[in-house]
């Protein structure tokens, strides 16, 4: 890829050169091996800049309009001017453990830790732990730690999306990633509707045995022991004006389990008034199949998503990967599916704003090293690029463009270790 002189390009900030597999300036490494991008330089492909955060500044975990949040050395901090100066700070000890942050539209900012959610004034001054509320009222409890157990990702997201207008008010949701490299974890879809005062359970997983300490009572287990619907972890929700619903998708592979699949469609609908629930499973599949998906997005009506589909084949299968597009009400049948980009590899996340669509490559099974897919006209063009000087990295949380049109992209190091933080302008 070129790398362009800053003077005639957007935006320009020093490269970052460290990996900081907790926090930036925490335990930070030297990237090897990198064919890096030079001080105040940008690249650029026939399609986008590109850029990565400075190595000075805090770890920027979300944006929206103006405002970025970000993390570093036992601080939170709040800009307001796309992340060029930071106008608000505060004392946070566990920064460096935070994995999920949402941006308010009231001002707030709500953020995680694996085991705890927090929210804080828009000026940082104020900041409050948020105990869960499960779906009947009560206090939704986390299960107790072993010794030496690594804590699960309560709160980790894939998407870069969360908040949503629904009914004339913000709603945040999202579903959690996890079960991988941690302790048993609970897969639940949580929502705030007040503005981060509260936030509950809108679904909750069933009890996947898989994922349970191997010696423990199954009293014991964490999910839902009254649903029978289990997974590992979610890949994607996301919310359809069109039909007032709200959709969801897990994942991940064939268990011989004997309490069935783990990839899963939901569709839920919320009553506003009395604050309750109501999801359906719209299909179940195994996973080689483009229903072990992610990226869910709306747009007209339709629904967006990409295939992550890795599962056991038979010699003359396929693999059912790519990105696809249909009526919601056609998502269980197949034959009323629309690919628009037939892709090779299995990809897990998208983000579509307005008729823009970016889509990072999936490093751990796509032999690009940091690979990315954008459209600018909804599928009907496409351009494909690796943008080498990365390493190996893949893409997650990908935040739609901040208020000087450059999109945020969480990289990631074997898929589950932070590295930098990409910015991508289109053109």
């Amino acid at each position: 890829m070129k790398a362009s002189n800053p003077s005639a390009r957007p935006d320009s900030l020093t490269r970052r050169k460290f990996l900081g597999t907790a926090a930036a300036g925490s335990g930070a490494l030297l990237l090897p091996g990198l064919n890096q991008l030079k001080a105040d330089e940008v690249g650029e492909t026939d399609h986008f800049y590109y850029r990565l955060a400075p190595v000075d500044g805090p770890l920027i975990d979300t944006q929206r309009g103006n405002r970025a949040f970000g993390f570093r050395e036992g601080k939170i901090y709040l800009s307001e001017d796309n992340g060029k100066s930071w106008a608000h700070e505060a004392e946070f000890p566990d920064a460096e453990e935070i994995h999920f942050s949402s941006l308010l539209e009231n001002g707030r900012v709500v953020f995680a830790t694996p085991r705890r959610i927090f929210v804080a004034g828009g000026d940082l001054s104020e900041i409050r732990e948020v105990k869960l509320t499960d779906r009947d009222g009560s206090e939704y409890k986390l299960h107790e730690l072993r010794d030496g157990e690594v804590p699960g990702w309560h709160f980790y997201s894939l998407d870069g999306i969360h908040t949503f207008e629904v009914e004339g008010r913000e709603m945040l949701i999202w579903g959690n990633y996890c079960n991988v490299r941690t302790g048993p974890t609970p897969q639940n879809v949580y929502y705030s509707v007040d503005g981060g005062e509260t936030i509950k359970i809108a679904y909750s997983f069933g009890q996947n045995p898989f994922f349970q300490h191997k010696d423990s009572d199954p009293a014991d287990w964490v999910g839902d022991p009254e649903n029978p619907v289990v997974c590992r972890h979610i890949h994607s929700v996301s919310y359809n004006p069109a039909e007032n619903a709200f959709y969801a998708c897990s994942g991940d592979l064939d268990r011989d389990l004997g309490v069935g699949k783990e990839c899963h469609w939901l569709r839920g609908t919320w009553d506003s008034e009395k604050d309750v629930w109501d999801w359906k499973v719209v299909v179940s599949s195994d996973a080689n199949s483009r229903y072990k998906s992610g990226g869910i997005n709306f747009v007209d009506g339709k629904v967006y998503w990409v295939a992550d589909a890795n599962g056991p084949k038979t010699l003359r299968e396929v693999y059912d990967r790519g990105i696809f597009r249909c009526d919601p009400a056609d998502i269980a049948d197949k034959s009323k599916h629309e690919v628009i980009y037939p892709a090779k590899y299995e990809i897990a996340v998208m983000t579509i704003h307005e008729e823009t669509i970016v889509v990072p490559r999936y490093g751990n099974a796509d032999p690009a090293d940091c690979g990315f897919l954008i459209s600018p006209d909804l599928g009907k063009t496409w351009g494909n690029y690796d943008l080498k000087e990365f390493g190996d990295r893949s893409g997650v949380r990908v935040n739609p463009p901040n208020g000087d049109g450059w999109y945020r992209i969480q990289l990631m190091e074997r898929w589950v270790d932070r590295a930098e933080v990409l910015f991508l302008k289109p053109k």
